[in-house]
């Protein structure tokens, strides 16, 4: 069984346009005690807004840094730059090709010249894509080739662990757990070539407010709308779905049960569209996919919502993710078979921290709640390389 080796890391995301070179947030993590760092492309390393020239001087402006700092540029990682677009998804095939072509490439590129791994989100599906099963299976189909083409592009790069990170609504695939597996499997199969998820600890808050309704639920909201009107968050998954619903509303009683039929069977085309239960509950991603995920971004959450919160006293008092709880979960997923059709079981795992800055937060406070953040992981992690089997003596 693969024992990996844990290293405690920080998304320099929490400097962006405050310490913007790498000596300076490379110094400033080493005062806190992490020497290893994933390089955010929202603070000044994107090839997109930055050019390849630029990023040639920011890959010798981090070999320099690391000599004296000791910090090391353990991932490098997309930002929210991309992550507004539909990217790799996009209707237009000249978007796609750009992203694959001119922007992941090259920062695979400087990740391996800097001898970094590598990670990313930039990619979303339109609504017009998911109300149509023939078009979002096209899509999926051709978001996997080009994942593919990716990992086959790192292999030979030298990366070994590439990977894309799991999002939590329908339009941000993978949001769930078979669908990040059928995912990792389908680029493995395509590629031959590795290829990993990043799992976030806060991105399993949104998947509950997707899950499949069954004829109660909808009889109950039904009964809802007919007497308050237009109710909050109510989840059909497809608009023809919601058509029906709103045809059902001005039936009699007798007509409702074969309307009732109508929507069950619409809903059922559109299997993507819902979630499970289980698919809302970090520590169950962590268990059945932690294996697979090279890098881990930690962030403390209610679970209600994805706000990269730190893990000083005040949050982690009504917070739900822990230390131990999730040493344990990856213990678990090390533990379990090996899925046939899947990469290689990651021998290192990043868990990094990925807390957000405010536009007007001040300096200080920024340095103190990572600070705090770090002292908590510090008690898990003491020493960064150490097996996850001695971390849990």
């Amino acid at each position: 069984m693969i024992d990996p080796k844990i290293f405690l890391t920080v998304d320099n995301c929490v400097f962006s346009k405050r310490w913007t070179r790498p000596a300076e947030w490379m110094e400033l993590l080493s005062s806190m005690g992490v020497y290893y760092v994933e390089a955010s492309a929202d603070n000044e390393c994107d090839p997109l807004y930055m050019g390849m020239d630029y990023m040639q001087r920011w890959a010798q402006e981090v070999k320099t840094a690391s000599e004296y700092t000791g910090v090391k540029v353990a991932n490098i990682y997309s930002g929210h730059g991309t992550y507004a677009t539909l990217g790799l998804a996009h209707h237009d095939i000249a978007v796609r090709e750009r992203i694959q072509n001119e922007w992941i490439q090259p920062l695979a590129d400087i990740a391996a010249n800097v001898g970094a791994g590598i990670g990313f989100y930039c990619h979303a599906f339109s609504d017009h894509v998911l109300q149509n099963p023939a078009f979002y299976r096209e899509a999926e189909e051709d978001l996997y080739t080009r994942l593919a083409d990716i990992a086959a592009y790192c292999q030979d790069k030298g990366i070994r662990t590439p990977g894309v990170e799991q999002m939590y609504t329908p339009h941000q695939i993978p949001w769930t757990i078979d669908g990040s597996k059928r995912l990792i499997k389908e680029v493995f199969r395509l590629s031959r070539a590795p290829f990993y998820l990043t799992l976030d600890t806060g991105h399993q808050s949104g998947q509950r407010k997707f899950l499949r309704p069954d004829a109660p639920i909808i009889k109950e909201m039904l009964t809802r709308f007919r007497t308050k009107g237009y109710q909050d968050s109510l989840w059909m998954g497809p608009k023809s779905a919601y058509d029906l619903f709103q045809q059902m509303i001005h039936t009699t009683e007798d007509q409702e049960v074969a309307m009732m039929e109508q929507i069950l069977q619409e809903i059922d085309r559109y299997p993507y569209l819902f979630a499970a239960e289980s698919d809302g509950d970090t520590y169950r991603w962590l268990e059945e996919l932690g294996c697979y995920s090279p890098i881990v971004h930690l962030q403390q959450t209610t679970g209600t919502s994805s706000s990269h919160q730190p893990f000083t006293e005040a949050c982690n008092r009504n917070g739900i993710i822990f230390g131990e709880p999730v040493l344990r979960a990856l213990e678990k997923a090390y533990q379990a078979p090996d899925e046939e059709g899947f990469p290689p079981k990651c021998k290192e795992i990043y868990l990094t921290l990925e807390i957000f800055s405010g536009t007007s937060e001040m300096n200080s406070d920024i340095k103190k709640k990572l600070q705090d953040s770090i002292d908590y992981w510090r008690q898990f992690i003491p020493k960064d390389g150490l097996s996850l089997s001695e971390l849990l003596l």
